[in-house]
C-alpha cells in the first residue's frame, strides 16, 4: 500500500478521541495508534515528495527510503507525539515533527543491515543487496558487494539529514524546538554508541546478562521509547515531574520491547519479523535469550551450545538445534518473566503519574502493544 494511501481527519489524533471508547484500553489505544501512524506515513510521503532527489544512474534514493519508512510500525514517532500530548493539545506541526523520527529509524535500519550483512528488510531485499544487484545488472566496474554497502551507507546518511530537516521545518515554534535538541542529540549519540557496542556483542565471548541489557538499552530501548517520549514532552513544555515519570516509563518499556525483540530474534519467523528467522542465531548475537540460555544450561547443554556457537557456518539444522537447546534451558520463560516484571513496573508508573486520564490510558495501552509487538 502506498505511504499516502490513508489520510484520516487530523482531529482523530486527539488523545481523548480513542482513549475512552469502551473498556478495552489496548483496543482503544490500537485504534488511536493506527490513526497516528497513518498521519505519520502521510507526512513522510509529503516530505519525500517535496525533497525528491533525482535518480543517480537510474538508482532512486527515494525507493530505498520508502521501503524503510513506508511499512514501519512508527513506534518512535507515536511515542514522541504521545509525549507532546502529555503537555499540549493535538497539533499538526507536533505530529509532523514526530514523524521525522521515522527517518532516523530508517538510517539506523540501513546501517544495521550493512553491519549485520542482512539479506532482507520488511520482507524485501535490504538496501545494500538492492544496490549490489543494480550494480551487476548495469555491469558497472568495481565490486558489486562493496558498491552496495557504500551506496546504502550514503542513503542512510541522507535519511539522517532529512530527519533533522523534517523536525526543523515541522512548523513547531523555535522555542519549543530548542527544548528538543539536547534530547535529540543524546538519542543519536546513544544510538551510535549502542551500534558500536553491538559490533562487539558476540555470544562466543559469553558476556553477562547485565552487559547485554546495557547494550540493548542504548541501541534500542532508549531510542525506541524513552528518548522519543522525553523529546515530545520537552517540546510541549511539560514540567520536570512529568518528564521524569515519562523517562522512567520509557526506560522499562524500552527494555521490555528489546527483550521481546530478542525472543523474536531467536524464535520468530520471517513472516513476523520481515527478516530471516535465523538472523540473530546465525550471527551469534549475544542477545538476552542466548546469554540467559548459557547461564541457565546444565554442563552438557552448555558445552553443546558453545560448540554450536563456535561453528564457522551454521546451517538450518544447526540453527534448529540451537533453538531446541535454548528452549530446553528455560531461557525463553526467563526472558518472558523479565518482560512481565517491566510491564508491571511501567503500569505502576502510569497509575501514579500526574497526567490526564486519556494520556494515562494511552500510555497503558502502549505497554501491551510494545511488549507483544502488535501492529
Amino acid at each position: 500500500m502506498s505511504v499516502a494511501a490513508f489520510r484520516p481527519d487530523r482531529s482523530a489524533c486527539l488523545a481523548g478521541d480513542f482513549a475512552h471508547r469502551g473498556s478495552d484500553t489496548t483496543e482503544s489505544t490500537r485504534q488511536w495508534r493506527a490513526t497516528v501512524r497513518a498521519h505519520v506515513l502521510a507526512e513522510l510521503e509529503t516530505f519525500l515528495t517535496r525533497n525528491h532527489i533525482a535518480p543517480v544512474r537510474d538508482i532512486a534514493v527515494h525507493d530505498i527510503a520508502r521501503q524503510y519508512v513506508g511499512r514501519g510500525k512508527c513506534l518512535r514517532s507515536t511515542f514522541m507525539y504521545l509525549g507532546w500530548l502529555c503537555g499540549a493539545d493535538a497539533d499538526a506541526a507536533a505530529l509532523r515533527a514526530a514523524a521525522g523520527l521515522e527517518l532516523v529509524h530508517a538510517f539506523a535500519l540501513i546501517q544495521d543491515d550493512v553491519m549485520d550483512a542482512a539479506r532482507l528488510r520488511r520482507g524485501e531485499p535490504a538496501a545494500h543487496v538492492r544496490f549490489a544487484a543494480r550494480h551487476r545488472r548495469a555491469d558497472l566496474p568495481g565490486d558489486a558487494h562493496r558498491f552496495g554497502e557504500s551506496a546504502a551507507t550514503l542513503v542512510g546518511d541522507i535519511c539522517l539529514v532529512w530527519a533533522e530537516k523534517m523536525l526543523r521545518d515541522s512548523g513547531v515554534d523555535r522555542t519549543a524546538l530548542d527544548r528538543v535538541w539536547p534530547q535529540y542529540d543524546a538519542m543519536r549519540v546513544e544510538l551510535a554508541v549502542g551500534q558500536f557496542a553491538d559490533l562487539l556483542n558476540d555470544a562466543r565471548a559469553e558476556p553477562g546478562l547485565g552487559a547485554v541489557l546495557a547494550v540493548a538499552r542504548a541501541k534500542s530501548g532508549n531510542y525506541t521509547v524513552r528518548r522519543p517520549l522525553e523529546m515530545g514532552a520537552a517540546m510541549a513544555g511539560c514540567d520536570e515531574r512529568t518528564r521524569t515519570a515519562l523517562g522512567r516509563y520509557g526506560c522499562v518499556v524500552g527494555e521490555a520491547f528489546q527483550l521481546r525483540d530478542d525472543i523474536l530474534g531467536a524464535f520468530g519467523t520471517a513472516e513476523v519479523t520481515g527478516k530471516p528467522g535465523d538472523t540473530d542465531l546465525g550471527q551469534r548475537k549475544a542477545t538476552t535469550v542466548v546469554v540467559a540460555a548459557l547461564e541457565l544450561a546444565d554442563a552438557a547443554a552448555r558445552r553443546e551450545l558453545r560448540t554450536l556457537l563456535a561453528t564457522p557456518e551454521l546451517d538450518t539444522a544447526a540453527v534448529a538445534r540451537l533453538r531446541t537447546l535454548i528452549a530446553a534451558t528455560g531461557a525463553r520463560e526467563h526472558i518472558e518473566a523479565m518482560i512481565s516484571d517491566r510491564t508491571a513496573e511501567a503500569r505502576r508508573i502510569v497509575a501514579t503519574a500526574c497526567l490526564p486520564e486519556p494520556q494515562r490510558h494511552l500510555l497503558d495501552g502502549m505497554i501491551r502493544i510494545c511488549t507483544t509487538r502488535e501492529m
